[in-house]
């Protein structure tokens, strides 16, 4: 048991607390309370209907005066009265009194200097052991006198009275700075407390001039770190995952004065059409001690259907990194050499891979466009959606955009840096009607980035977006670099591309005072 008790987050009488049990207790728990069944690998499958994924319009930021100029109020970031949380809070922490608790204590941040205790305080033992697989693990001598600094309060089962408190929904994901406390009620989704946890540290870290980052981050034989920004479904996971390179995190990360460090302790993958040819790294690491939320199970032989989609296309599996077999063990790597922009386009406009320059970078930061499909988030449907999330990562960030745009940009100029734009989704032929571009060639791609092949490449500039895409490749077929010549309708191809284009201008208009350099770096309409 940890000296620094439940009392200490205003729990005062809970029932039987069990205190950084291990992954076998852990799995036990969450079986002999009928919490998830474990699969033919070994496995624990949770569902967590009826939400199957962030609730973006259900996240709240507490508006207290200490904090209240700091942060960027938005539809990401709502006020809630300080008052209406503490109302909430005493009901949400009444709610978990007399109850079976789990407590996790954890770390956050590979980098010794940047490293945060957290403590993550669950009424459901699946909860705990995700929670004990991501983050990251202090050494068991550590965790009697460890004092967390970040507490997560989860009490998903508790279904607050939404009219009572002005909320949405019964969901609500509270960030409460001045309290250094997260809390969850009315969801059972457990990537809200990952999140959580990185908006803290998109809060924390660029205070420190430590840029986090939504991104993978792998690392050559030589030392060669590269960087994958995207959102979910674009590929850092699947990218990063690469037989031929060391794991350094498959999604969060700082840049600090030293270089690139992995926030967390384990990888959070999707598991939609998962099979073990095309992902053989992830499809080992779904073993015992591994969660998996929401896959259709087989009741007789346990074994997961990863091609259903009716629980959610927001399948996902989280595993500790040392799963992976060629994970680096520190977490942590030096400055990057490659920063690579992944969008998943399902409109089929955007070229297989484009060089960007310094003013591109930021204007394709700032957009972070991809095509969603669906799943990650609650509420969306089958078609594609285009979507921008600045920074690659708006739902995380309590700081102004331009807070982390300026660091990055910095940084890049500062490292020498070369920034590439790799589509991961549809290329020339709009979803539904052609074939999402091939795994192996996204990987060609993203090796002729670190290696240097693509600032050989002979370009020509697209008359639309400006950016500069290759003429020829080794081992890319050079028709499939021109998105015109790969469509079956050349123009239905210009009427798409030029939508795609009027649609990141709209989206641009946010950031109307950003330097001139970068408002000009965007699609011409």
């Amino acid at each position: 048991m940890n000296h620094y008790g439940l009392e200490h987050h205003g729990i005062l009488q809970p029932g039987k607390v069990h205190w950084n049990l291990s992954v076998a207790q852990l799995v036990e728990e969450a079986v002999r309370r009928s919490e998830g069944i474990l699969t033919d690998s070994g496995a624990l499958n949770a569902v967590t209907t009826p939400r199957t994924g962030r609730s973006p319009r259900d996240k709240w930021v507490v508006d207290a005066p200490s904090i209240h100029n700091e942060i960027w109020w938005s539809k990401v970031n709502t006020p809630m009265p300080e008052e209406t949380y503490l109302q909430l809070r005493g009901e949400a922490l009444n709610y978990l009194n007399g109850r079976d608790l789990f407590v996790v204590d954890a770390s956050v941040g590979a980098d010794p200097r940047y490293q945060i205790p957290v403590r993550i305080i669950t009424e459901q033992a699946w909860h705990a052991l995700f929670v004990k697989q991501l983050f990251r693990r202090p050494a068991l001598a550590e965790l009697a006198k460890q004092v967390p600094e970040w507490i997560v309060i989860n009490a998903g089962k508790f279904q607050p009275d939404a009219k009572k408190y002005n909320l949405n929904s019964n969901a609500a994901v509270i960030l409460d700075i001045p309290r250094k406390t997260i809390l969850v009620t009315g969801t059972q989704y457990a990537g809200e407390m990952k999140k959580g946890i990185f908006t803290v540290l998109n809060y924390t870290l660029p205070k420190k001039g430590v840029l986090s980052m939504h991104c993978s981050a792998n690392i050559g034989k030589e030392g060669d770190t590269a960087i994958y920004f995207g959102l979910s479904g674009t590929g850092k996971t699947t990218l990063s995952a690469d037989p031929s390179r060391g794991l350094i995190g498959d999604d969060e990360h700082g840049w600090s004065d030293q270089g690139v460090f992995n926030f967390e302790g384990g990888c959070y993958a999707k598991c939609i059409k998962l099979t073990k040819e095309r992902e053989p790294l992830i499809w080992d690491a779904i073993r015992f001690g591994s969660v998996i939320e929401n896959v259709v199970i087989d009741p007789i032989t346990r074994q997961p259907d990863y091609f259903s989609d009716s629980i959610t296309e927001n399948t996902r599996c989280a595993y500790p990194l040392d799963y992976i077999a060629n994970a680096v063990p520190t977490g942590m790597g030096g400055h990057p050499k490659a920063v690579i922009f992944l969008a998943a386009d399902a409109f089929g406009v955007l070229p297989p891979v484009a060089r960007l320059n310094p003013a591109q970078a930021m204007y394709h930061f700032m957009s972070g466009y991809t095509a969603a499909l669906g799943g990650t988030e609650t509420n969306l449907g089958k078609d594609p959606v285009p979507t921008f999330s600045t920074c690659f990562g708006a739902p995380f960030l309590p700081l102004p955009p331009e807070t982390y745009a300026k660091m990055l940009a910095e940084k890049m100029k500062q490292h020498k840096v070369h920034c590439y734009l790799l589509n991961t989704g549809w290329v020339g032929n709009a979803y539904g009607q052609g074939p999402r571009i091939p795994l192996w060639i996204n990987r060609h791609n993203v090796t002729h980035a670190i290696d240097g092949t693509l600032d050989q490449a002979e370009y020509r500039v697209d008359p639309i977006f400006g950016f500069e895409i290759p003429k020829a490749l080794p081992e890319v077929p050079s028709e499939l670099l021109d998105p015109r010549h790969t469509a079956k309708d050349g123009a239905d191809y210009e009427r798409r591309a030029k939508d795609l284009a009027a649609k990141f201008v709209k989206n641009f208009e946010m950031f109307k005072t950003a330097p001139r350099e970068i408002l000009e770096a965007g699609p011409r309409v």
